[in-house]
């Protein structure tokens, strides 16, 4: 199993219910293909660097896991056809940094 760390950008304008649902259903489609979670941090309400489908901020959650990397293009497929993420990111590392990261400090 490879390492990756991964970052999800969900739309501001979806409810508490239907972001907790967003984040339990990635959750899930890791698990479904055969990866695992080994951390992950919520990053919270974001400004954007630049606007992504007028939307000028984004819910922001970092992953950090171990997964196969054939099966990121599973996890992708799904990811596309839900019109609440507006982003995502898998990065094959070779060591997962250390949490908490940079941006959480900047949470705070």
């Amino acid at each position: 199993m490879n390492k990756f760390e991964a970052v999800i950008m969900i739309s501001p304008e979806v409810s508490s219910t239907i972001l907790n649902e967003n984040i339990k259903n990635f959750e899930k489609s890791i698990s479904n293909n055969s990866g695992k979670i080994t951390d992950k941090e919520d990053w919270g309400l974001r400004d954007l660097s630049y606007g992504i489908n007028n939307f000028k901020k984004a819910f922001y959650k970092y992953y950090q896991l171990e997964i196969n990397g054939s099966n990121i293009k599973n996890i992708t497929r799904i990811l596309n056809q839900n019109d609440n993420i507006i982003r995502h990111l898998f990065i094959r590392v070779n060591e997962h940094q250390e949490l908490p990261t940079n941006l959480n400090y900047e949470k705070n």
